[in-house]
């Protein structure tokens, strides 16, 4: 699990929106053409605290949960490498909203994309879940963070692909950080 000081930043210098999970068994539908719908409600949230010990249903709903997110999360990304940005922070968290404006966030994704040059490929490589108290660095709540080894046209090595969610106060996920490094 990252440490706070370690989140923050990303959250708070590369906050976005746009793309949301459910907790359902119904799989999503591919990758959108048109903006996410703005949330789904988590019908039953399963968040840190794995363990190795956990029993055979947990075990499963962890691994759902990490299909799911993986999913809302290749949605986020799909969203940036057509250059939909601001769909993205239009459907973020209040929190992430909160947090930069539409436009900082806007200029400064596309400044990093533009960088990178076109996407090569993407391969998801890790959920990571992490919960926060009130009154520290992050704001309160359970997240949940996808990470992709991408690559690009004008870097040689993979770029780390950051897509983080937010459980919102109405059950919903929704995406608070995408980052790049």
């Amino acid at each position: 699990m990252a440490s706070a000081g370690s989140w923050w930043p990303v959250l708070l210098l590369l906050v976005c929106g746009g793309a949301v999970a459910q907790q359902s068994g119904a799989p999503p539908a591919a990758p959108p053409t048109q903006a996410p719908q703005p949330a789904v409600a988590a019908s039953e949230p399963v968040v840190a605290g794995t363990s190795t010990q956990a029993t055979p249903a947990a075990q499963e709903r962890l691994r759902r949960q990490d299909q799911e997110m993986g999913r809302a999360a290749l949605q986020v990304a799909v969203l940036v490498d057509e250059d939909r940005i601001a769909e993205v922070w239009d459907g973020a968290s209040r929190v992430a909203r909160e947090t930069v404006a539409r436009e900082a966030f806007q200029r400064q994704v596309s400044q990093d994309r533009t960088r990178l040059g076109a996407l090569q490929g993407r391969e998801q490589v890790a959920v990571n879940r992490a919960s926060y108290a009130a009154g520290g660095q992050v704001p309160e709540g359970t997240y949940i963070s996808v990470v992709f080894s991408s690559r690009f046209e004008n870097v040689p090595d993979p770029v780390r692909e950051l897509v983080s969610f937010r459980l919102d106060e109405d059950r919903s996920w929704r995406v608070t950080g995408y980052s790049l490094r």
